[in-house]
C-alpha cells in the first residue's frame, strides 16, 4: 500500500469511498456463498456466521485494533501503539497519504472483517454460535491485528525490516485466514458423518451469486489498496479480472480432465483461487504475471481441496484448500515475477532479482503461516474448554437453523419448534399440483 504526501487528493478520496463499500460488500457475498455451499439444514447459521464478524470486527477495530495495527510502532515491528485507542485524535482534518485518515481506516476495517468471516467456512455445519461471538473479537485483536502491523502499519517488520511485499493482503488476510481455519478444524474435529454421508452443496445458485459478488468486491479490495486514483490501481484492477478469468479456467480444466465434467462450484471455486493468489502480487506483477498467478492458483488449489480426505482434517468448504494455498501461492510467486515497473524497485526471479526477493517472501509466509495456527489453536482450545466450541450433536443432527436460531431457510410459515402458521390464501391464488 502506497503513501503520497499529507494533503487530501478529492479524487483519490471518491474512489477509496467506493472501494470501501465494494470491500465491505465482499462480507454478504461470502454469506452467500458460504450459505449456497453447506447443507439446507444449516445455512442461515452460515449466513449468520459472516454477518455477526460485520459488527463484532468493528467494535473491537474502533476500540482498538485500528490503533495497534496502525498506529506508530511500539517497538520491533511486531505492534503498534495506543494513541488511537477509541479512535482518539482522529478526525475529519486527519490526513493519510491523500485520504482522510477515517476514511483509510474504514477501508483496512473492511479487510478485518472479511478475513474473520473467512474463517467460518472451515468449521461449517458445528460450530457453537455463542463460542463463535467470543472467537471473533479475540481471533481479531490477537491474530489479525499484528499481521496487519507487520505488513502494513508503520516500522512493521515484514515490510520495514526483512522487506517482502504483499499490496493488498496475501499474508494479513488469504494466509491468515487460512491457517486460523486449519486449527479450528482441527479444535472441532469433523462433522459428523464426514467422508461417509453426502455433503453436497444445497444451492449452487446462491454459490454462484456470492462469487460473482466477491469478484465484483474484489476490485475494491485490490485496486483500492492502492489509496490513490492512477495507474497502480488501474494496473491492479486489470491484474485482478486476468487472474480471477485464468483460475476459473485452470480448475476446470482439472475438473474435465479428472472427473470428465467442469461444474458450476468449479467454476465459482476456481475464480475465488485466482482472485486469492493475486491478492499479494496485483501491485508487483505484470499481466502475464498475473495470468500465470491466477492459472497456477486453479490448478494448485483445484487438488489441494481433496487433501482434506487423505489427511483427515474437516476443512468443510475449503478455507485451508483455497485461502492458505492460494495466498501462499500468490505471495510466493511474487518472489518469481515482480517487475520494477509495478513495485518500483524489487525484481523477482525471472526478471533479474535472483532468488532474494524469493526468499523473503517465503520467510514471511512461513511466519505469519505458523503465528496464526499457533495463536488460534491456543484461543480455540481456550474457548472450547471454557464455553465449548462444538455444537451439541443433536444440535448438529437437525442442523443449527432451526436449533440454534429458531428459524428455517425454506419451511415457509414455520415457526421454530411450533406448528405450521395458517395463512388465509384465497383458492384461485393457491398453486395447484400439475397434472
Amino acid at each position: 500500500m502506497t503513501l503520497a504526501a499529507a494533503h487530501v487528493d478529492t479524487g483519490d478520496t471518491a474512489w477509496l469511498l467506493a472501494a470501501t463499500a465494494l470491500v465491505l460488500l465482499m462480507t454478504p457475498g461470502l454469506a452467500l456463498f458460504y450459505g449456497g455451499m453447506v447443507r439446507a439444514k444449516s445455512v442461515l447459521n452460515m449466513l449468520m456466521m459472516s454477518f455477526v464478524s460485520i459488527a463484532l470486527v468493528t467494535v473491537v477495530w474502533l476500540a482498538a485494533g485500528y490503533s495497534l495495527a496502525f498506529g506508530e510502532d511500539a517497538g520491533g515491528g511486531l505492534i503498534g501503539g495506543l494513541e488511537h485507542l477509541g479512535m482518539a485524535g482522529l478526525g475529519p482534518d486527519s490526513v493519510h497519504g491523500t485520504v482522510p485518515t477515517v476514511l483509510f481506516a474504514t477501508f483496512q476495517l473492511t479487510f478485518a472483517i472479511i478475513t474473520a468471516a473467512l474463517i467460518s467456512g472451515a468449521v461449517a455445519d458445528r460450530t457453537r454460535f455463542g463460542a463463535w461471538l467470543v472467537f471473533v473479537p479475540v481471533w481479531a485483536l490477537a491474530v489479525y491485528v499484528p499481521v496487519a502491523h507487520w505488513v502494513w502499519g508503520p516500522g512493521g517488520w515484514i515490510v520495514a525490516e526483512l522487506g517482502a511485499l504483499d499490496f493488498a493482503g496475501g499474508l494479513p488476510v488469504e494466509i491468515t485466514s487460512g491457517a486460523s481455519g486449519l486449527a479450528l478444524c482441527l479444535v472441532l474435529g469433523p462433522r459428523l458423518g464426514f467422508r461417509k454421508d453426502s455433503m453436497r452443496p444445497h444451492n449452487l445458485p446462491m454459490v454462484m451469486l456470492g462469487a460473482g459478488l466477491l469478484w465484483f468486491g474484489w476490485f475494491g479490495f485490490n485496486a483500492g489498496s492502492a489509496l490513490g486514483a492512477n495507474g497502480l490501481a488501474a494496473a491492479a484492477f486489470l491484474n485482478t479480472l486476468a487472474a480471477g478469468c485464468t483460475g476459473l479456467l485452470g480448475w476446470l480444466f482439472v475438473e474435465q480432465r479428472r472427473d470428465g465434467h467442469p461444474t458450476t462450484l468449479g467454476a465459482a471455486s476456481g475464480a475465488v483461487a485466482g482472485l486469492v493468489a493475486i491478492t499479494p502480487s496485483c501491485g508487483s506483477v505484470s499481466l502475464l504475471g498475473a495470468l500465470v498467478v491466477g492459472l497456477a492458483a486453479g490448478v494448485v488449489c483445484s487438488y489441494a481441496v481433496s487433501w482434506k480426505f487423505r489427511f483427515g482434517y474437516d476443512d468443510s468448504l475449503d478455507v485451508v484448500g483455497v485461502h492458505l494455498v492460494g495466498g501462499v501461492i500468490g505471495t510466493l510467486l511474487i518472489g518469481v515475477f515482480a517487475v520494477e515497473s509495478m513495485t518500483g524497485g524489487p525484481e523477482g526471479l525471472l526478471h533479474g532479482g535472483g532468488l532474494g526477493q524469493l526468499g523473503r517472501q517465503l520467510v514471511a509466509v512461513v511466519a505469519v503461516g505458523t503465528y496464526a495456527f499457533a495463536v488460534t489453536y491456543g484461543i480455540a482450545r481456550l474457548i472450547d474448554k471454557v464455553l465449548g466450541f462444538r455444537a451439541e450433536e443433536d444440535h448438529e443432527h437437525t442442523g443449527l437453523d432451526l436449533t440454534v436460531h429458531a428459524e428455517t431457510a425454506y419451511d415457509h410459515g414455520v415457526l421454530g419448534h411450533g406448528a405450521p402458521v395458517a395463512h388465509s390464501v384465497p383458492t384461485a391464488q393457491k398453486v395447484r399440483p400439475q397434472a
